[in-house]
């Protein structure tokens, strides 16, 4: 099987070492906060994260689905393919229901452990849902998922207020390269920038039904960064501006680079399956999520007008 970290954006690994660099100078030059005092404070907010993901990681075991064979064929076949093309390790997935759009990523030691909430496989068609997949998986597969616990803590050490602020605001820094970086592994999983583009579109705009909608839709996410209040703002953010995350994604999508893993991840999942499936089950996702399953039968050019090519 293929694998590769190549889709990591540049400046990622220059911002964790920049930020890495202002903790020690704060450390340093801060007469409150001692190489001891913020060592001790790192490692205990560190076993508390710990604590904290193994309580939540134990709560999902018990009150959410699975996200397998059994369980939920349909949706697992997709975490499936996403984990062929991406190969980012052990991954414990599962469905959460909840009034919230949203999937996350957690976890310090394998497996890690990637939630999708319930509302999402309404408002997602199956190769959407490939590139929120495909985003939390970047995040595994590049390690964020661990070293944001690490970094969260050093962020935190005691320090003055403008030391504080200075170091909340490189951690985020950090955090919004991390977003475009899942974006790309997000994409590399579904396989097209239209679909990746309409994925981001819904997660501000779910109720998006006709190429209209979507327009509107598209033309708001594009004012954004046309404010200062949000450029300062998204200082202090821990995701980009959806319009920036959008462009990235197109500058992307046409490097060579791109092409080139795309093709290589593609043949991941033409290669014959080593995985023991199993015996077939007669529960499947529309126990769960009816309306997802009568929307999955619909092509996605059907369902999201957007998408059929222009004459």
């Amino acid at each position: 099987m293929f694998r590769s970290l190549r889709y990591r954006v540049d400046n990622e690994q220059v911002v964790l070492v920049l930020t890495i660099l202002l903790v020690l100078g704060v450390i340093a030059l801060t007469s409150t906060a001692t190489f001891c005092v913020s060592g001790i404070f790192i490692i205990a907010m560190f076993i508390l994260s710990a604590m904290l993901i193994h309580s939540h990681h134990q709560s999902l075991l018990r009150d959410a689905l699975p996200i397998n064979e059994l369980r939920a064929p349909e949706l697992a076949d997709i975490v499936e393919e996403c984990e062929k093309k991406l190969q980012p390790g052990e991954i414990d997935a599962f469905l959460v229901n909840a009034d919230q759009l949203n999937a996350y990523t957690f976890g310090i030691t394998s497996p890690k452990a990637l939630v999708i909430y319930s509302p999402m496989l309404k408002v997602m068609t199956a190769d959407e849902l490939k590139f929120v997949i495909g985003h939390e998986m970047g995040h595994v597969a590049l390690g964020h998922t661990w070293l944001n616990t690490i970094l969260g803590g050093m962020a935190g050490i005691p320090a003055p207020f403008g030391a504080a602020v200075l170091l909340y605001a490189a951690f985020r820094w950090w955090n919004r390269m991390c977003e475009f970086s899942a974006d790309r592994a997000g994409l590399l999983a579904c396989g097209d920038l239209n679909l990746a583009v309409s994925a981001l579109v819904k997660l501000v705009a779910p109720e998006v039904r006709s190429q209209r909608d979507f327009e509107r839709a598209l033309a708001v996410i594009d004012a954004q960064d046309d404010l200062a209040s949000n450029r300062l703002a998204e200082a202090f953010q821990s995701h980009p501006m959806l319009i920036r995350r959008i462009n990235r994604l197109r500058e992307y999508a046409r490097s060579r680079e791109y092409k080139h893993l795309q093709t290589r991840v593609n043949n991941n999942i033409r290669m014959p399956s080593t995985t023991n499936r199993g015996p077939s089950s007669k529960t499947s996702l529309t126990e769960v999520e009816p309306a997802a399953q009568e929307k999955s039968e619909i092509p996605p050019e059907e369902r999201w007008p957007w998408l059929k090519p222009k004459d």
